[in-house]
């Protein structure tokens, strides 16, 4: 992580976006300590750096990723929809050289990717403890250790291994989670079992739910594509497990002090009208790009939105995704036509930050709150700053997390080099 800023600072910008209201034009933040001390059209804090034509938003939330995958070039082959696509994950993970650090650098570089696309903070999903994603980390993780298993043997010993991971990570000083996988992957006891660790701590927990219809025919009928899958990897016990349909999950999640349900893209009416009851313990997150490649739709936002259920933005992994960014997430359902500009902002900025429980600490800009933030550049003239953000030729020029630059330059050369406030 960079140093630093050396004592108090204020930044302007033609447009400060703090999520808390209506952006301010001509606005400024005020930094010391780490911290914000002012925002708003006055600030008084040290000397200043004038970022002219530039926007300023909260540090972006990715509230739902996977780093391991981070080192690959391209998304996994996704044929066969998300059954098929798992069978190339879990090849690419029996493939790995035991006691080599590619799982740690993959989630370095994931991490260092994600500082340069302005996110701040992550929800990562661990199927192991890495050191990399702890809390000297450029983001702010919140570390989700995942569980998965069918078997007898699995349900009595994999909570004992979440429980010591999770306790080693809280040790250290980690942010952390539990994620049972998938009502596909994780036999009901197991899942029960883990998910009581979690509001045993208080700590949030995130599952996979309803991510193809292939998941209801292995609940509902013990068969098709899943079986056959977990089949011919050797995962599907001699006695079929009991497994749970989303919406009995989601009753569990809730049980806990927050719970996420990623993707949920083919929750049936049952589970969402679940889901709506625990609104306010409970957060969906979509990945839209990668609900695309595996799924053949954008996400249900809609019927999100009219459960009245917080929706965050994730980027799934680059097993999925060509990039790490948010915004380019963003983009996705703006391009869709399923949300506007702001909108989409809010999901990755607030929203995203109380779905991993850092609602105190993250997703917008006010007095007091660490000083989490991103300075944005677009190219071309414009009136509205949340439209200008989106615009993908529009560059990142600063990330800083908590008042540490983690990305880009606050050199006054490069900041004020466009000074001009043209509408």
């Amino acid at each position: 992580m960079r140093a630093g800023i050396d004592g108090p600072v204020t930044f302007r910008a033609r447009h400060v976006v703090p999520m808390t209201g209506p952006p301010i034009e001509g606005g400024c933040v005020g930094l010391d300590h780490g911290r914000l001390v002012g925002v708003g059209r006055r600030c008084t804090a040290g000397r200043t750096v004038d970022f002219g034509d530039a926007i300023v938003l909260p540090g972006l939330v990715n509230a739902h990723t996977h780093l391991e995958f981070s080192g690959l070039e391209r998304p996994l082959v996704a044929d066969g929809g998300l059954p098929g696509w798992i069978s190339h994950v879990v090849a690419l993970r029996r493939g790995r050289t035991a006691g080599t650090d590619d799982r740690e650098h993959a989630i370095a570089a994931g991490i260092a990717e994600s500082a340069a696309a302005g996110v701040t903070t992550i929800g990562e999903i661990a199927t192991a403890v890495a050191r990399s994603a702890g809390p000297a980390a450029a983001c702010r993780v919140r570390v989700f250790r995942e569980a998965l298993g069918l078997s007898d043997i699995a349900s009595r010993e994999v909570p004992r291994t979440v429980a010591r991971d999770v306790a080693r990570l809280q040790s250290s000083g980690a942010c952390v989670g539990v994620s049972p996988h998938a009502p596909y992957s994780v036999a009901a006891s197991l899942g029960r079992s883990v998910l009581q660790e979690a509001r045993r701590r208080g700590i949030p927990a995130a599952m996979h739910l309803a991510e193809s219809p292939a998941e209801a025919e292995l609940i509902d009928h013990g068969s098709g594509p899943f079986r056959d899958l977990l089949e011919s990897l050797g995962a599907w016990p001699d006695v079929a497990p009991q497994l749970l349909p989303a919406a009995d999950w989601i009753s569990l999640l809730a049980r806990g002090p927050r719970g996420l349900v990623v993707h949920g893209t083919f929750l049936d009416d049952p589970a969402l009208a679940r889901l709506a009851r625990h609104r306010r313990r409970l957060a969906a997150v979509v990945c839209p790009r990668t609900t695309q490649r595996l799924a053949g739709r954008l996400p249900p936002l809609q019927r999100f939105r009219g459960a009245g259920v917080r929706v965050a933005v994730g980027t799934d992994s680059r097993a999925s995704n060509p990039d790490l960014s948010v915004l380019g997430e963003c983009r996705a359902l703006v391009d869709g036509g399923l949300a506007g500009p702001e909108e989409a902002l809010r999901m990755a900025t607030r929203d995203g930050a109380w779905a991993l429980g850092f609602e105190r600490l993250a997703g917008v800009l006010a007095a007091g709150r660490p000083a989490d933030l991103v300075v944005l550049r677009p190219s071309r003239a414009w009136s509205d700053p949340h439209e200008a953000a989106l615009d993908p030729t529009t560059q990142v020029v600063a990330t800083l997390r908590a008042g540490r630059l983690v990305h880009g330059t606050l050199d006054l050369a490069t900041a004020g080099s466009s000074r001009s406030r043209s509408r």
